[in-house]
C-alpha cells in the first residue's frame, strides 16, 4: 500500500464551483500548502479530462503534490496521474493490477461494507461520506456524524478520509473520531483563501 499524501487534506475538483480556471486554482492551492488534488470532472469527455489532468500534473510537480483522478484506472493511466479514486463497488484489485504498486488507489465508501471491500482489494484509503450535511454529497442518506465515523474507523483496516460538510471548525472532531485525514470540495473551490485555516486545523488535530 502507498502512504497517502501529507498533509492529509484531499481537495476534490468541481470546475463549476471554482473561483478561477482549475489549473490556476491548483497552482494557487499548491503554493498555499495543498499536496493532494483529485480531478473529478466526470461529465467531460475523456480527451478533455486527460488534457485537464496534464495541466494539473504540470502544476503539481514543482511542489511534489499528488494528482489522482476520479473514475477509470485506464483513464488515470492515460492522463499520467499519480493514481485513481474509484466509485463505490469498483474492482480495487483490478485497478491495483492495472496501475501498479506505486499508484495511489482509493475508493468512495458510505458504510462498513464499502470499507471492507476497499480494504480487501488493497486500497490505500477510502473516503467515507457524508460525515456532516453537505450540498456536494446529496443522495447518500443521513450524515454519519463523528459517532458513525468513529464506529466505522475503529474496524476499518485502512485510512479513512472524512468527506462531506468538512470545515475548519470540525476537522479536529473528525481526527479525534479516527479519521486519518479529511477531504473537501466546495470549500476550497469557491474560497481558496480558506485553505490556511483548513491546514491549521488539520495540523492542530493530529497527534
Amino acid at each position: 500500500m502507498m502512504a497517502i499524501p501529507s498533509p492529509r487534506l484531499l481537495a476534490i475538483t468541481d470546475r463549476r464551483q471554482a473561483a478561477q480556471p482549475l489549473p490556476d486554482l491548483a497552482a494557487r492551492l499548491f503554493a498555499g500548502g495543498l499536496r493532494w488534488l483529485s480531478l473529478r470532472e466526470k461529465d467531460l469527455d475523456e480527451s478533455r479530462q486527460i488534457a485537464l489532468a496534464h495541466a494539473l500534473v504540470e502544476r503539481a510537480r514543482p511542489w511534489g503534490a499528488v494528482i489522482t483522478l476520479h473514475g477509470d484506472p485506464d483513464l488515470a493511466l492515460a492522463a499520467g496521474t499519480d493514481g485513481v479514486h474509484l466509485p463505490e463497488g469498483a474492482d480495487v484489485a483490478a485497478a491495483r493490477r492495472r496501475l501498479g504498486p506505486g499508484a495511489v488507489v482509493g475508493l468512495s465508501a458510505h458504510d462498513a461494507e464499502g470499507i471492507r471491500r476497499a480494504a480487501a482489494g488493497g486500497a490505500d484509503y477510502v473516503t467515507l461520506s457524508p460525515i456532516f450535511p453537505s450540498p456536494s454529497k446529496p443522495g447518500y442518506g443521513p450524515p454519519l456524524g463523528t459517532e458513525g465515523l468513529g464506529r466505522l474507523a475503529a474496524d476499518a483496516g485502512l485510512p479513512i478520509i472524512a468527506l462531506g460538510g468538512v470545515e475548519s471548525g470540525n476537522i479536529r472532531d473528525c481526527l479525534a473520531a479516527g479519521a486519518a485525514g479529511v477531504a473537501v470540495m466546495g470549500t476550497v473551490m469557491r474560497t481558496p483563501d480558506r485553505l490556511p485555516d483548513l491546514l491549521k486545523a488539520l495540523k492542530g488535530g493530529q497527534p
